[in-house]
């Protein structure tokens, strides 16, 4: 009888060391999947390089990559999206954002490739505004008006980066009466890339003093392949009722208009070499369309290009949204390349341009204790 006790003994001994032995393998094998070897230091997912320097800053670039060979990269400078690899419906792999091959001619004047524009995206009229009584006077910068943040906008910026496993997080706190802006205002962008082929951008906000703010990306796409050539073989489609007229310097001239019965009419799918001559103005498509659901994350627009069979998706909170068609484009490209007039579309989320001298726009007007908040997502796929 006690040598059964012991043999049972014995036994529940051993069950029990193994499951410790396969609790402990199973804490590994997590471990070692998240890249997490050491506990003292959490190892991120996003591949980290020397890009650059700029007035004594260390610039890095980021890469995010998922399983469907899908790879984005996005330096600390401007925050500027500078690669987007898709692959097309033949599995064949191209870059399909416009951009420079070095941090040199980033820091220089240009189309705002690929940056977070801020502290104000678009145009503010005569680079003047005024709030609760008090008038402010903005950098001018594009004719008679402040453009995209001032000559030395957020895209001229070296940020804070860090990264936690698939996400990259910049922080930039810009001081008070920088460009002309009240305020200090922290801004936090993220960055992921899903395994949904889905580049989420989330930004944040806030200020010690009343101020104006308005946010966005500035990418520019030919879903052919950068350097290809033109977009006008590419099909558009865009989910608003309503755009802004503007006058000859790009200033809205009233109140949204319907795009019914007008070449603005995008709500259908089109091919942009059919429409683009007839657009009021005579340079294309830059005009800000007007959508009714702000707040929620919606589908914006849709872009494809049938030779490809790529196909991109605009998904925003915001209420409106600026689609250029890049007829300005004349800059040195990537690989020895130019771009061109109609060289790459950008699909600019955010809102209205001149708001803060109009009450009847949304307002972007934000004020301490309050969080800016928007999300923006492009989602590359096939048709």
């Amino acid at each position: 009888m006690a040598r059964k006790d012991n043999r049972r003994n014995i036994c529940m001994v051993l069950c029990f060391v193994t499951v410790v032995i396969i609790a402990l393998l199973a804490v590994v094998i997590y471990l070692a999947a998240r890249g997490t070897n050491c506990p003292e230091s959490e190892m991120s997912s996003i591949l980290k390089e020397e890009y650059g320097e700029y007035k004594g800053e260390q610039v890095f670039q980021y890469t995010l990559q998922n399983k469907n060979n899908v790879k984005v990269q996005i330096i600390n400078f401007g925050g500027i999206i500078t690669n987007i690899f898709v692959p097309d419906k033949n599995g064949k792999i191209a870059d399909i954002t416009l951009g420079y091959d070095s941090l040199d001619r980033y820091t220089q004047s240009g189309p705002y490739f690929g940056a977070i524009i801020g502290r104000y995206a678009n145009r503010i009229a005569n680079g003047t505004f005024e709030l609760d009584g008090k008038n402010y006077t903005l950098e001018v910068n594009n004719g008679p008006n402040a453009l995209h943040g001032g000559k030395f906008g957020f895209d001229k910026k070296v940020w804070e980066a860090s990264e936690d496993d698939d996400i990259l997080a910049l922080k930039y706190v810009s001081a008070e009466m920088e460009e002309g802006y009240p305020g200090e205002v922290t801004v936090v962008v993220t960055y992921m890339l899903t395994e949904d082929n889905e580049l989420v951008i989330h930004y944040t906000a806030n200020t010690t003093k009343k101020t104006v703010i308005n946010l966005t990306n500035h990418a520019y796409f030919n879903l052919a392949g950068q350097g290809t050539g033109d977009i006008l073989k590419h099909t558009v489609e865009l989910n608003a009722d309503r755009y802004l007229p503007v006058n000859d310097v790009s200033i809205p001239t009233g109140d949204p208009e319907t795009v019914e019965g007008t070449k603005m009419d995008l709500r259908t799918p089109i091919k942009l070499e059919t429409v683009i001559n007839d657009v009021p103005g005579n340079v294309g498509y830059d005009h800000c369309y007007c959508f009714n659901d702000a707040g929620w994350k919606k589908l914006r627009a849709r872009v494809y290009e049938e030779v490809s069979g790529r196909k991109l998706e605009v998904y925003s909170t915001e209420p409106g949204m600026q689609f250029y068609t890049g007829f300005y484009l004349d800059e040195p490209g990537k690989g020895g390349g130019h771009y061109h007039k109609y060289n790459g579309f950008a699909l600019e989320a955010q809102h209205y341009p001149d708001s803060p001298n109009n009450k009847n726009f949304p307002s972007t007007v934000l004020s301490p204790g309050e969080t800016y908040l928007q999300t923006t997502s492009y989602k590359f796929g096939l048709v």
